[in-house]
């Protein structure tokens, strides 16, 4: 006979956190979000933290490489999405990887044989106003020279004329030489005035450049996601299927760690999947989706770093409606987070778990993190911001960006949802949609961010491990959702923005 949960499936809406004693100390420039995302040994540190609790889903709408470089420079992480040719998903993570914080590799570069035709139509591609001038017009070439808009004049030059006439030659250059710290090329930036300070090896080959408005924008992200590289820390998602084409390309570009997504994660395939990647290669892996604790046993047993956590909860998922299959996803993490703190104790190993879905209102993720996630992942918050690489549109008086999700018809992702038999999708699991627009991902994640520390200083934790360990939560009725909005009164003016 089939068994029976007694308890309803829950969402975190039924939910609300109870307030502790906040002392003296508990300010909101204390608290650190600060959280580890790969598993670690007991009194070790993770291999990998994030510096806020947040990642953006697997997803086409919402992770490439723009949004990675965003995420990553406030703290948190990218999994670019799968769901394209493995090259493709390879070159976005050589770009992320190649945003190396204060040291640019350069993406613009010609010879001295190319024309002013040349510079302007790469200008156009790239928006880039500085071309490096290499011998063989690699990024790595040996640097010859360097054209900015100050070395020509549209209205005089001839279209083809050559970049050897007009460019910056290198013996006319300040540079800076291979080894050099970030501090020092700064110095060098505001002792001779300029915007773009080259880095070159022994043999004049071009190995980065440093420019005078990156010195400001990392002042401005004191929370950047960095390796010891000072490259921003990237993830990627895979399959089940092509793993072993698409991993070794997702390490070889530089992948920080990888993720396998999946609608339901508890699965030989899975199993199979993470053992291969654990067995060739030095990289982290997290596993999912689970919404039990003998899903969460399960991947773990076969190796994952992290497991994720969620059936069911995405805004544009409809597996629940087309199958019947999920569970309300406080219920899932709840009894996740339960066999996760039991494995650390039998162990001493401390496997992160990532709460995926079921996030409307920014508590949510306080509440998430409560009932014991490490961090979440998020979609729909995401997909609303100018990061995001779909389009904003103007739908009615509103403006809109699309969102659609990996089960879609759309997407075309079938490998997400394929459990063996025929390729190709026989049923949608994800709808096409759109997000209300939002504006910046910085505005808007520091809003929620402050939110987050000021519950927390409510519940008088200073850590999200502090928070896991001292949190009350209680369960509410139908009618006490009524009272905790606005009741009883006449709203003055409504808005369309959403937590």
């Amino acid at each position: 006979m089939a068994f029976y949960y007694t308890e309803p499936s829950r969402t975190f809406s039924e939910f609300l956190l109870l307030p502790n004693l906040t002392t003296k100390d508990c300010t909101p420039a204390n608290v650190t979000l600060r959280t580890p995302i790969t598993k670690f040994k007991k009194g070790e540190e993770a291999a990998i933290s994030l510096n806020i609790p947040f990642s953006s889903a697997v997803m086409q709408s919402v992770s490439d490489d723009g949004m990675a470089v965003a995420l990553a420079r406030c703290g948190g992480i990218s999994f670019i999405f799968g769901s394209q040719t493995t090259a493709n998903q390879a070159a976005m993570v050589r770009k992320v990887k190649g945003y190396k914080a204060g040291f640019v590799v350069s993406r613009s570069n010609l010879t001295p044989d190319n024309t002013l035709k040349d510079v302007l139509a790469l200008k156009e591609q790239t928006g880039h106003s500085t071309v490096a001038v290499t011998d063989d017009g690699t990024a790595n070439g040996r640097l010859l020279g360097i054209v900015t808009s100050r070395d020509y004049r549209m209205s005089r030059d001839a279209m083809d004329k050559k970049v050897s006439d007009f460019m910056t030659p290198f013996s006319k250059l300040i540079y800076g030489n291979s080894g050099i710290t970030l501090s020092e090329a700064n110095d060098l930036i505001w002792e001779h005035k300029l915007n773009c300070l080259p880095i070159v090896d022994a043999d004049q080959n071009l190995e980065y450049l440093v420019f005078r408005k990156d010195y400001e924008a990392h002042k401005e992200y004191p929370y950047e996601l960095l390796d010891g590289n000072k490259s921003y820390l990237v993830g990627a998602g895979i399959n089940t299927k092509d793993y072993k084409e698409r991993v070794p390309a997702l390490v070889e570009a530089g992948v920080d760690v990888l993720v396998i997504d999946s609608s339901d994660g508890y699965s030989e395939w899975q199993s199979e999947t993470v053992q291969y990647v654990k067995a060739n290669f030095d990289v982290k892996i997290g596993a999912g989706n689970v919404v039990d604790r003998e899903g969460f046993l399960y991947l773990v047993e076969a190796g994952a770093d992290f497991i994720k956590v969620g059936i069911g909860g995405g805004s544009i998922c409809i597996t629940r409606e087309q199958k019947g299959i999920g569970r309300g996803q406080a219920s899932a993490l709840i009894e996740v987070a339960a066999a996760r703190d039991e494995y650390f104790e039998k162990t001493g190993v401390y496997v992160p778990i990532c709460s995926d879905g079921g996030i409307v209102h920014d508590y949510h993720i306080t509440l998430a993190l409560a009932m014991g996630a490490d961090f979440v992942m998020m979609g729909r918050y995401f997909a609303r911001f100018d990061e995001s690489p779909t389009r904003k549109l103007k739908v009615g008086s509103n403006f809109v960006k699309e969102f659609w999700g990996e089960g879609s018809n759309r997407a075309r992702n079938w490998q997400r949802y394929d459990t063996g038999g025929k390729s190709g999708l026989l049923f949608e699991e994800g709808v096409d949609s759109y997000v209300p627009y939002a504006g910046s991902l910085r505005e808007n994640l520091d809003k929620t961010i402050g939110k987050i520390k000021s519950t927390l200083c409510n519940c008088g934790a200073k850590s999200i491990e502090e928070l896991q360990r001292t949190a009350r939560i209680t369960l509410v009725s139908a009618t006490s959702l009524v009272e905790g909005g606005a009741h009883d009164v006449i709203l003055k003016e409504s808005s369309l923005s959403e937590d």
